[in-house]
């Protein structure tokens, strides 16, 4: 996953629109970063990057971070404490079991979108839409590289 091909491979608007179908089935918030750093604790930087998009104000703290750093060819995927105490550790390794084939292939957007809509279906059982739910985070992929 070299960071120039995975950067100009990455379709964000398809990207988006997996996220604001997933999230029209939850309650839950679903994000994807994706950083030019070089990085050796793929969880440690998503965790410090989940309080910086403050992912951990959703009310019921369901959020969900799907976060890249291609340039060391890691990522994570971690959720907030009521996702993880409704879904376990075993969910986020079959996501990422799932994600890995497609990576490989170079299939980048296919592979975020596969992840998002696994999330999304989590969610959608354990936080269902409820009326007067409200989109509480930006759809579209963050990076800082400051591109959007």
């Amino acid at each position: 996953m070299h960071t120039k091909q995975f950067l100009s491979a990455l379709d964000d608007d398809k990207i988006a629109e997996a996220i604001a179908a997933a999230e029209k089935k939850t309650s839950g918030e679903i994000r994807v970063f994706v950083t030019k750093e070089k990085i050796q604790n793929p969880i440690a930087a998503a965790e410090k990057e989940f309080v910086k998009l403050n992912m951990a104000a959703t009310e019921l703290r369901n959020g969900v971070l799907v976060y890249f750093a291609p340039q060391s060819q890691n990522y994570a995927i971690i959720g907030d404490k009521g996702v993880h105490e409704k879904c376990g550790q075993d969910f986020w390794e079959r996501i990422a079991t799932d994600m890995n084939p497609l990576l490989k292939e170079g299939k980048f957007t296919e592979a975020i979108i596969l992840a998002v809509r696994g999330v999304g279906d989590a969610l959608a059982k354990h936080f269902p839409w409820q009326k007067g739910d409200r989109n509480e985070l930006p759809n579209q992929v963050a990076r800082d590289d400051g591109k959007k």
